[in-house]
């Protein structure tokens, strides 16, 4: 209604209709206000009290330190622990005091002991290895065709630049998010290597090739997991928000930047696949895909702490200490025996349904026991399984560096590159789980040299 109309015109019954209509709107807007007003005197959101992520808290100013104490007048003082000597150096320097620095007197080696050994370490000046390939064709005299010589593997025709300079290139850029214009600069300063962001381009289309190849590999395992671990984080490709989801375990990583975040990309993923065991958040999408599901108890303890700050006395403190005994349980729950762990179960449970009949009056006491109500039986899945995690920091931390490439570089250009950048991540996640460093993955892979194991 934009105007009052002329009551003077208006019947009994079309007033009475009028004041109950405008009643039932001011009850809406008092209920809209009262929500708004709720939420403007509650806690603000924090690292500690939501998902929001670390970068997003108000760092405190440090606290001036005391001025350090030296040593005392007279004294040494205390040596500090200083840097491990190398057990292989690659040069050894031996210093002899030939003549005394005070008398001048000749010294024998009999008068020589041993006064300090340290390193001095350094790099040497690092320019490209160029190899220049000479080949020959030759005709033969008996039946005039023309032989050509083969190359060694690794020297065929084509770009100029080896595996060596792209796995450098690749790990600069999706490691360390150096942007092609710095990266080629780079290359050039401290390598005295000329190559052009263009020539950059092509060699990272060239490896995504072999990259693919072993994120198929990769993704054929991960088919087989009985235990996925699953989160998602927003990436910009093109200038449109997209999302980025992995999908690991102890095993391997997959990582996937689709413009979804629905749960159609991780029925794309497992295709067809279900595995027995899920963990992750509450997001919709990343519900029901698995024979049973474990809820991240680190993501339920923020939000207990922000009841807790916005004045609920009586459900979320007692809830959470609950979560802190689970999470206490699950640092050690793999080494436990199974009758251990079922009886551990047994104990939370009861301690569960102690909580849930409180009565919480406070709204967020109230809506997190109505989400418990309902999920209750997700909170303690791991204990029956010795392989499960009692939370998803482990998608969490697999998903920081892609939020870290965001803020540095604002995002990709590309599907394929940003396709070549989830690619990489999974062989380099995959890798680490076996012990081997981002560089060397990287170049493994591009070398054709799986970092996967059948089985």
């Amino acid at each position: 209604m934009t105007e009052l109309p002329d009551l003077s015109r208006l019947t009994h019954d079309e007033k009475d209709a009028l004041i109950r209509a405008l009643w039932a709107q001011v009850q809406t807007l008092a209920a809209r206000v009262a929500g708004l007003e709720a939420k403007l005197g509650g806690p603000p959101k924090t690292p500690d009290n939501s998902s929001l992520p670390p970068s997003k808290g108000k760092k405190p100013n440090r606290a001036e330190k005391l001025p350090r104490r030296g040593p005392r007048p007279g004294s040494l003082g205390r040596m500090g622990g200083g840097r491990a000597l190398t057990e292989n150096p690659d040069e050894t320097v031996v210093a002899w005091p030939v003549r005394c620095a005070h008398c001048q007197a000749a010294l024998g080696d009999a008068d020589h002991v041993l006064h300090g050994r340290y390193d001095k370490i350094d790099l040497p000046q690092v320019a490209p290895v160029v190899t220049r390939v000479e080949r020959y064709a030759a005709r033969c005299g008996c039946c005039g065709a023309t032989t050509l010589a083969l190359v060694p593997e690794g020297l065929e025709p084509g770009t100029p630049f080896g595996v060596g300079i792209m796995a450098l290139a690749m790990y600069l850029r999706f490691v360390h998010a150096v942007s092609y214009q710095r990266l080629s600069r780079l290359l050039g300063e401290l390598f005295g290597l000329a190559i052009s962001e263009g020539a950059l381009d092509a060699a990272f289309r060239r490896g995504k090739l072999h990259v693919d190849a072993e994120v198929a590999s990769i993704l054929a395992r991960l088919r087989r997991a009985r235990v996925v671990c699953s989160d998602e984080t927003s990436v910009r490709v093109d200038g449109r928000t997209c999302w980025n989801w992995v999908f690991q375990n102890d095993e391997v990583v997959i990582h996937v930047i689709r413009r979804s975040r629905g749960a159609g990309v991780v029925a794309e993923v497992l295709g067809g696949h279900r595995p027995a065991l899920w963990v992750s958040d509450l997001y919709g999408a990343q519900q029901g895909h698995a024979e049973e599901w474990q809820i991240c108890l680190a993501h339920q303890l923020r939000d207990c702490t922000y009841a807790i700050e916005a004045g609920d006395a009586v459900f979320a403190p007692r809830m959470k200490a609950l979560l802190l005994r689970a999470v206490v349980l699950a640092r050690r729950h793999r080494n436990l025996a199974p009758s251990t762990r079922r009886e551990y179960r047994r104990r939370l449970e009861c301690a569960l349904d102690a909580v849930m009949a409180l009565a919480p009056t406070h709204r967020d006491g109230q809506r997190l026991r109505k989400r418990y109500g309902k999920l209750r039986s997700h909170l303690f899945t791991f204990p029956d399984h010795p392989e499960l995690p009692a939370d998803n920091n482990g998608s969490e931390r697999e998903l920081r560096p892609t939020a870290t490439y965001r803020k540095v570089t604002g995002g990709f250009r590309s599907d394929w590159g940003a396709d070549l950048f989830a690619g990489v991540r999974s062989v380099i996640g995959t890798a680490a789980r076996r012990g081997v460093g981002a560089y060397q993955a990287i170049q493994q892979t591009l070398r054709g040299q799986a970092i996967t194991y059948p089985g």
